[in-house]
């Protein structure tokens, strides 16, 4: 009686042995649970060889696998839900076709599911990407992982972790043991060799201990210790216990021989001698050395092929200059342009100039729709105004500009792709006889956007460029009649503060700024003239120079004087109008198109002081300055400097009719050349203006 009262008394007193009895579990290989489904559950690739083994997976790309044990096990006290203590040890082995090139690794796993189904290669078959550090999966997990993955911060390729709710681990270590000696050893997890693993958990002190021997003995100090984890917060009152893995690009075999676990105590040691052996290495068989060989010689007919392929492509490939690889835009390759083309046909036509022609193409990968201009060999443009263009345009962004999306060089062929421009360019909507006219409101946005383009071109870029070739043809309108400037072939930049260089005279007749015959200087001031001539066709719907014209109205800017100086400067806005428009805003215009058309540069407006006035931010003034008494005789310019300054074309071919072009951001100059007048023609006389209709 005495004997049984003390047993019941050392029962109360020690609840945790009672328990055990029935959390524990021991396999010394796993013929056992191969012939017992009830023991352990099986999901992916694992499976149980017949000599007992446990292979979770195979030497096969991205594949994962799990072996739990098929009971749940009570991991906590019923009374205070404090978790029990633990302990587990186990057998693995993992073998890579090429030592230190397989992967992934795998985990011992405390879940509340049985099956697992996360993602294989880093995330070992446990989490998703989803839920990694989601502090609901309620998951513990020891990781023998063998590739370094630094997204969840790992070590090294070859180390031990302890996981709570994700891969970022808590503390990790290489992979090592301390030897009887207490040397430690470092270990490579998938060198083929059986390795021992002790895991304990002592839920009074919350410390984790991971030690791991080649041996059958457990060696005295843990190679991974980490203290403060309570489980309690982790683990839901029934848990499973298993294993998962998973590979990745590169694969292992991952195998547990045997396992031991025991709730509230100390698990046992296992024999490694007495447990399943590890599959032998594969026999090469005469097939197979025959079948190496033959891939050996393909491979070697491939290689001789590609290089082949590589040799004529090169052969056959531009040259890259040193300033091809300083310049900013995407470089397309000409396969590329001659697809969106479809082979630069003649239905994909935009339009016809002395610079080449320009075709509307679609990317083949974006499906952009694109302008691209291709330069012919006997353009005047030659590759220095090539090279201008995508060095200037190509960096400028501005929402008034065109914008260059990139270029090809291919032998002698040079191209530009530009943004599309569905309404192509303003000189076809104010001359001639325009199948859709342009109505004042849209004519007067156009101007007020291009305005703001100099602007940004003369003064708020990183340096000053001149475009050097303002005209109605190289003011393009998107889908939303917005003008953009393009044809930045002839485009100068400078510094600012610094003054402009000498230069060559280019540009167009009735565009250009008196002065440049005597300087060769390009500035804003002469950017302006040319917007001037700009404002006034817009207005009037009529070229600067106009060869059909009555002698008194060849120059457009002595006409629009003459009508200013009699008081009928309404009779210069485009008869297409039919009077409708803004009486104020189209006298503003006016008025500022002979300001700047000007003959003396300090005279003319500069483009902010444009840009206010178009604004309305400052009041326009009253009386036109004409040049002082004492400016340059107006003999000294005169038609032949014009003529002599613009020695691409000749006056007889100046006159002469050109093609169209359609939607042209690069417009060639001869398509806008005309006679003029005489020299006098081109200067304003000082007179005060007399408003009248």
């Amino acid at each position: 009686m005495a004997k049984f009262l003390l047993f019941i008394l050392f029962i109360i007193t020690n609840p945790f042995l009672v328990f055990s009895q029935f959390d524990e579990f021991f396999f010394n290989g796993f013929s056992e649970a191969h012939h017992n489904n009830n023991k352990i559950s099986l999901n992916g690739s694992s499976e149980i060889k017949k000599n007992g083994i446990l292979q979770l997976t195979n030497d096969t790309s991205r594949l994962t696998g799990h072996a739990t044990y098929q009971t749940p096990l009570q991991f906590k006290n019923s009374t205070n839900g404090k978790v029990y203590s633990f302990s587990t040890s186990f057998a693995f082995a993992i073998v890579s076709q090429f030592q230190r090139l397989g992967g992934h690794g795998f985990a011992f796993t405390i879940s509340p599911d049985k099956l697992l189904n996360g993602f294989p290669s880093p995330y070992l078959g446990v989490f998703k990407p989803s839920d990694v550090g989601n502090l609901s999966n309620h998951v513990f997990a020891v990781e023998f992982d063998t590739v370094q993955d630094f997204e969840f911060g790992d070590i090294d390729d070859n180390h031990i972790g302890i996981d709570v709710d994700g891969l970022n681990s808590t503390s990790s270590v290489s992979a090592a043991y301390f030897s009887e000696n207490s040397t430690k050893v470092n270990i490579t997890l998938e060198s083929g060799n059986i390795f021992q693993v002790w895991i304990d958990y002592d839920s009074i002190e919350n410390v984790v201990n991971v030690s791991v021997s080649p041996f059958s003995w457990k060696p005295k100090q843990p190679i991974l210790s980490t203290s403060s984890i309570d489980l309690s917060s982790v683990f839901e009152d029934s848990m499973y216990v298993g294993f998962s893995s998973s590979t990745g690009l590169l694969a292992s075999s991952h195998y547990i021989l045997g396992w031991d676990f025991k709730m509230n105590g100390i698990s046992r040691n296992l024999d490694l001698g007495s447990l399943p052996s590890l599959p032998g290495p594969k026999k090469k068989h005469v097939a197979v050395i025959i079948g190496v060989s033959v891939s050996s010689i393909l491979l070697l007919i491939v290689a001789v092929c590609f290089a082949i392929y590589l040799f004529i492509k090169i052969k056959n490939a531009d040259v890259i200059e040193d300033w091809e690889l300083d310049i900013g835009p995407h470089r397309f390759s000409y396969e590329e342009l001659k697809t969106a083309t479809k082979g630069f046909k003649e239905k994909e036509l935009l339009g016809v100039g002395g610079f080449g022609k320009v075709y509307k193409g679609r990317l083949p990968n974006s499906k952009a729709v694109v302008a691209v201009k291709r330069i012919s060999h006997d353009s005047k443009q030659g590759l220095h105004e090539f090279v201008s263009e995508i060095g200037t345009i190509g960096r400028l962004r501005h929402r008034n500009l065109v914008q260059l999306q990139g270029w090809c060089r291919r032998r002698g062929d040079l191209l530009l792709v530009y943004d599309y421009m569905p309404n192509g360019s303003l000189d076809k909507y104010i001359y001639r006889e325009p199948k859709f006219v342009l109505s004042w409101e849209q004519r007067f946005k156009i101007i007020k956007g291009i305005s703001a383009a100099l602007l940004y071109l003369h003064e708020q870029w990183e340096q000053i460029v001149v475009h050097r070739d303002i005209k109605a043809s190289n003011i393009l309108l998107d889908g939303e009649f917005n003008g953009r400037l393009g044809d930045f072939g002839l485009a100068k930049l400078y510094e600012h503060g610094s003054n402009p260089g000498t230069t060559r005279i280019v540009g167009t007749l009735g565009y250009l700024a008196p002065e440049l015959t005597k300087t060769g200087k390009a500035t804003p001031s002469s950017d302006a003239f040319a917007f001037g001539a700009l404002l006034l066709e817009t207005c009037c719907g009529r070229r600067p120079i106009e060869p059909k014209a009555v002698p008194a109205e060849l120059t457009l800017i002595d006409w629009v004087w003459d009508k200013w100086t009699s008081g009928l400067i309404f009779d210069v806005v485009d008869p297409r109008l039919k009077d409708e428009f803004d009486e104020d805003e189209v006298l503003m215009v006016l008025k500022l198109g002979l300001m700047c058309s000007n003959c003396a540069p300090a005279e003319r407006p500069s483009m902010r002081q444009v840009v206010r006035y178009l604004e309305k931010e400052v009041k326009m003034p009253e009386v036109l300055s004409a040049p002082g008494e004492n400016e340059t005789d107006r003999n000294d310019i005169g038609f032949d400097d014009f003529i002599h300054s613009y020695p691409s074309h000749s006056f007889d071919k100046s006159v002469q009719s050109s093609k169209e072009v359609r939607n042209d951001a690069i417009d060639d100059d001869s398509d806008q050349d005309q006679s003029a007048a005489s020299s006098g023609s081109l200067y304003l006389l000082s007179t005060r203006h007399n408003k009248g209709r």
